[in-house]
């Protein structure tokens, strides 16, 4: 079975990509004495590339802190990935995020992707680098101009924006054509301002969503479920009140799935893909099996009725517990709005 495929935008037009990518911010684990070993990630990352029809590439998403300690740990592997396989670089679009210190953004961008590049050890271009937030202390037309800048010294070939309202994508977009948006779009998180319009946005300038979402698997019910140090237990949504509530909303979305013979994995990013023809879901997993079901995810067609009925339940419950809240993610990203 073939995958589907999305263009991408701006100056990266000519590039044709899954419609569904693969999130590297597991490859090194959930926390630091989980650690996966490089073959596994090499086989996941495999089998995804694998699927993609001659001249499609299959979106990588990575970042400067997908690692032990927020470090570049993830793109370390994925050094020793290209180096192992050379020709899976050309077969890959490798987007990388950074620069979340406030204040600093500047600064911190132009010695960031040195330090990006420096981890890939020149196995692998940085085909898209966007900052992680929108410093409100930079004046946009300043950061867009200086991730040009970067792009000019040729040490990325294309630029993004990363969790940015509507009215700022359209704006950057103006300073320079901006190739993909990456927000969160998810079940759990499908808001009007953060969400929705950007979407919409997205879809009329001609630039691709890069949807990342807290997919709802069905295997973790409780804290306990999750490795003493995984820094998700410092999630709202992943302490024991708040997973109790949303738990009888997944029960609900797991009667649709069930009825379509489907696992609830493969709804959620149906259900996601379904947002529009640019929205492109970004889960992660580490094991070949679960990325090819990842992948195909975008050929189930979900009906209108299984869409309202969706729809309907989360109207009738509302999803509890922040994106983030508090712990060491927070600190280190300094969620702007």
């Amino acid at each position: 079975m073939s995958v589907k495929t999305v263009k991408l935008g701006g100056t990266a037009s000519n590039i044709t990509v899954g419609k569904v990518a693969h999130g590297l911010m597991t490859v090194v684990g959930h926390s630091e004495d989980a650690m996966l070993d490089d073959e596994a990630v090499f086989a996941a990352i495999k089998a995804g590339v694998d699927l993609m029809p001659p001249g499609v590439k299959m979106f990588l998403n990575s970042a400067e802190f997908y690692g032990p300690g927020f470090s570049t740990g993830n793109l370390e592997v994925l050094s020793r990935f290209y180096e192992k396989y050379p020709d899976y670089a050309d077969k890959t679009f490798l987007s990388v995020k950074g620069a979340t210190k406030p204040g600093t953004i500047i600064f911190y961008a132009l010695l960031f992707l040195d330090t990006v590049i420096a981890a890939l050890r020149g196995t692998k271009r940085v085909d898209l680098f966007e900052m992680a937030r929108v410093d409100p202390k930079v004046p946009l037309e300043e950061m867009i101009q200086t991730l040009v800048q970067l792009k000019n010294e040729g040490k990325c070939d294309h630029i993004g924006m990363s969790e940015c309202r509507a009215e700022t994508l359209r704006k950057a977009n103006e300073i320079h054509r901006i190739a993909a948006v990456e927000i969160e779009v998810s079940l759990w998180s499908y808001e009007e301002e953060e969400t929705k319009k950007v979407i919409a946005t997205s879809e009329e300038l001609g630039i691709p969503v890069i949807a990342y979402s807290g997919l709802l698997t069905g295997t973790i019910n409780n804290p306990s479920d999750l490795a003493e140090k995984d820094f998700r237990r410092t999630f709202d949504r992943f302490q024991e009140e708040t997973m109790k509530h949303n738990q009888t909303i997944l029960e609900e979305i797991k009667v649709i799935a069930t009825k379509k013979q489907i696992s609830l994995p493969q709804l959620a990013l149906a259900w996601v893909a379904s947002r529009g023809p640019h929205v492109i879901p970004l889960p992660g997993s580490s094991k070949p099996e679960r990325v090819v079901e990842n992948c195909l995810s975008c050929n189930i067609e979900l009906t209108q009725e299984e869409q309202d009925a969706i729809t309907d339940i989360l109207a009738r419950n509302e999803v509890q517990g922040e994106r983030y809240v508090g712990g060491p993610i927070k600190q280190h990203l300094h969620l702007w709005g």
